[in-house]
């Protein structure tokens, strides 16, 4: 039996807006998900389409299975030595992704898409691949046969058969530009779901911080715990996003770029919590690959994200940076909390 079941982090209370506020919503599906972005407060309606509109934009760009988009011409060219010219955003996120493949070398690595396609991730046919298969696109996986000249706008895959998915970072960077353009329409509350990928924009229009539930993986209508979010980004990578299941076993999407298979870790599922949309989304797959104690070995050395670890058996880890507007909800489900110091 196969299936393939996608769950998102949550918000659970959106905003009531208050006396003369206005409020508009924007639903719709991009980026292989369902997205939704409310603002509030004075155009908000133009505000949300044009923020919807930065998304819808970037997916053109950035999908790998859009043949005329800047990675599959990236792709497509792989092993010829052509320098592909890219707009200013691609050549970003490639540069970065290659950062983080640097600072957590055998976590992340956007080179996995050949072994993503031996899966059969990036279309319907999901099944485990044969060794001989799965030898021949591991071959093919190395960020250092990514070259990216970010000044320039140019990049090149070193070697044919190579090929780059942007699928770990591409919501984040959608989230920063999205904002970008709520912002610059006057737009000063919003929460925007992008999938996995909750940003939460200013304070609700009460003051009051937004309130967003971290979902339990073995039951996604029950919560964990709940973050006071207020300017963040709040990412969820889990091996119960997407998965299907054969001969009993199942098989979740987040590879392991050193094994070829998905990764097993310990952990259920990992959300990162930051100012910075683009840190929080890499480093929620890429710390879920790692696991607990790489993933907060690597907290402790900096100050720019907070964690909510959910493991194998039945812990919540919360580093010490949410505690103050933590709640943890998850003892009736068999969960304990540790709150993680420095």
């Amino acid at each position: 039996m196969k299936r393939l079941i996608s769950f998102l982090l949550a918000p659970l209370f959106f905003l009531l807006p208050g006396c003369g506020a206005q409020e508009a919503e924007e639903q719709f599906f991009s980026m292989d998900t369902v997205m939704s972005i409310h603002a509030y407060g004075s155009g908000a309606a133009e505000a949300a389409a044009a923020a919807r509109r930065e998304v819808e934009a970037l997916d053109s760009q950035l999908s790998r299975t859009k043949a005329d988009s800047l990675i599959s011409q990236l792709n497509a060219h792989a092993g010829d030595g052509t320098d592909v010219a890219l707009d200013t955003d691609t050549a970003r996120l490639l540069a970065f992704s290659k950062s983080i493949s640097q600072l957590l070398p055998g976590d992340f690595d956007i080179t996995i898409a050949p072994v993503m396609d031996a899966w059969g991730f990036t279309g319907e046919n999901r099944h485990v691949p044969d060794s001989e298969t799965l030898s021949a696109a591991m071959a093919l996986v190395g960020s250092e046969g990514l070259s990216v000249d970010e000044a320039a706008g140019t990049a090149r895959l070193e070697r044919a058969g190579m090929a780059v998915d942007l699928g770990a970072v591409a919501k984040g960077y959608a989230a920063a530009k999205a904002e970008e353009a709520l912002r610059e329409a006057g737009i000063t509350s919003a929460l925007l779901d992008l999938g996995r990928n909750i940003t939460a924009i200013g304070p609700k229009t009460d003051g009051t911080a937004w309130r967003v539930g971290v979902a339990d993986p073995e039951n996604d209508s029950q919560y964990l715990c709940i973050l006071s979010l207020e300017d963040q980004t709040a990412s969820t990578s889990g091996g119960y996003e997407r998965y299907f299941e054969e001969n009993g076993v199942r098989y979740h999407h987040i590879i392991d770029p050193e094994t070829g298979y998905p990764a097993d870790s310990g952990l259920k599922s990992v959300t990162v919590i930051s100012a910075d949309h683009l840190l929080a989304d890499a480093l929620s797959t890429a710390l879920f690959v790692a696991g607990p104690e790489e993933a907060l070995e690597f907290w402790r050395s900096r100050d720019d994200f907070e964690l909510v670890l959910c493991t194998g058996e039945n812990q919540l880890l919360v580093t010490e940076g949410l505690e103050a507007g933590f709640t943890f909800t998850g003892e009736e489900l068999g969960y304990d909390c540790q709150i993680i110091r420095r």
